[in-house]
């Protein structure tokens, strides 16, 4: 066995340690691992791969299995594909054992063998949880273990069509000298698990723990070797979950599944605007806006609150959206409106607990910050579509028309868009040019 040091947060690996990254200038993020060197020996004839000409090799349809969960599915891509290895993340308490669990009843119900192998909770633990989820389907199988390989030599003998990891840091191999979670077991376990998958085509789950920045323990690496990596997003005492793919060779990265936390476990979304809107009416500072996650369109509420500073330095807070998305479009509003914010706290709120990068928002963020500024609400029954450029020109944005239906559709009369966009609608739709018709409208 040889010693290396593997970077945390971009997987770079390096024979001597160092306090910064040379790849990503991370400081301390280059940990210690065991590399397990083996002998050079010489290939059988049998198994020794040979190139083929890409053009010769015949593609075959990929067959993917429906869990019969609508949200689940769509994430995916269409369902699951058989030897496919899932990474799912997210907080303690957000509810990954709790979809892994249902997820394994989905499956039994299509007459699919699952093995759930916990290695952090009993039997005893898992059953309880079962019973108040309705999990009583005879071909779920438990086994409450920490060997990666009694885990894979199960499998190897019993074939079962799916099999859940609960947690991927709490297995480890007994032939390395680490403790469970380390980069060695980490890397180690996650690729014999890689491979047991593709061998036998079946699809495996892992259940992955992260850190306090959000990202899955662990060495980057472990996201690039599976084949899709899933982050349950949410506040915890919110009881609307999200579900979001963040890597899919199977299938997209934009679309996410809705979930709602119920006494008796996750149940499904049908209708994604009745979360991000409040019932409240038209309030100051409160704006509408219509994003896209892949592909489904819904109306969101941004938040704004303007309020003069008590300290030195003005805060600057958003929920849902990059910090400097906010100090960009201040910017915007300083310098093409003349509006003095260096002595306000601004606060940004997207509600519902959605997290989105979607530049249609900038309109909508903008309309709320001015409403708050002037006391003076928004519009009624108006949205607001738009990219906003740094001179505060109001740009279009894409799939236009489907935003443009989805508004239309859920009563609102006003909509307002970039005035260099084009659209088959005539009627409820207003373009707006530049920042400066936007503010005239308060």
């Amino acid at each position: 066995m040889a010693s290396s040091f593997f970077c945390k947060e971009c997987g770079y690996e390096s024979s001597k340690w160092s306090g910064k990254c040379p790849s990503c200038g991370a400081w301390d993020s280059l940990k210690e691992s065991t590399v397990v060197v083996g002998k050079k020996g010489k290939q059988s004839v049998g198994t020794q791969a040979k190139p083929e000409r890409i053009v010769d090799l015949k593609a075959a349809a990929v067959e993917r299995i429906n869990t019969g969960s609508r949200e689940f599915d769509l994430v995916l891509g269409g369902g699951i594909v058989p030897g496919m290895l899932t990474l799912i993340g997210g907080e303690p308490g957000i509810g990954k054992s709790t979809l892994m669990l249902q997820l394994s009843e989905w499956m039994g119900k299509l007459g699919k063998s699952v093995l759930y192998c916990s290695g952090e909770e009993s039997m005893e633990q898992i059953r309880q949880r079962s019973n108040r989820l309705s999990v009583h389907n005879e071909n779920i199988w438990l086994l409450c273990t920490n060997d990666t390989e009694q885990i894979i030599d199960l499998v190897s003998d019993n074939k079962p069509g799916l099999v859940v990891v609960d947690s991927i840091q709490s297995v480890s191999i007994p032939s390395l000298d680490s403790i469970p979670g380390s980069v060695t077991q980490l890397r180690e376990s996650c690729n014999r698990l890689l491979r047991l998958a593709k061998n036998e085509n079946i699809p495996i789950f892992l259940v992955g723990h992260v850190t306090k920045e959000g990202f899955v323990a662990g060495p980057k690496i472990l996201e690039h070797m599976v084949d899709t990596v899933l982050y349950f997003e949410g506040e915890l005492r919110n009881q609307y979950k999200i579900l979001r793919a963040v890597k899919n060779r199977f299938g997209s990265t934009n679309e996410i599944g809705l979930f709602e936390m119920t006494s008796s476990g996750l149940m499904e979304v049908l209708d994604p605007n009745f979360i991000f809107l409040s019932t409240e009416g038209n309030q100051i500072g409160n704006s509408y806006a219509c994003i896209m996650e892949g592909s489904r369109s819904f109306i969101i509420e941004v938040q704004s609150l303007a309020t003069g500073s008590n300290y030195g330095t003005p805060q600057r807070v958003v929920m849902g959206l990059e910090q400097k998305k906010l100090a960009l479009l201040l910017a915007i509003l300083e310098k093409n409106l003349a509006l003095y914010l260096r002595s306000s706290d601004v606060f940004i709120n997207l509600t519902g607990g959605i997290r989105t990068n979607d530049p249609s928002l900038d309109l909508s963020i903008l309309a709320a910050i001015i409403s708050s500024l002037k006391d003076v609400p928004v519009p009624e029954h108006s949205v607001f579509i738009g990219e906003v450029g740094l001179n505060g020109q109001i740009r279009p944005v894409s799939q236009m028309e489907q935003r443009i239906k989805e508004a239309i559709k859920l009563g609102y009369e006003k909509i307002y868009i970039s005035g260099y966009a084009k659209t088959k609608h005539k009627t409820k739709v207003i373009g707006l040019r530049d920042i400066k018709d936007l503010y005239k409208l308060f």
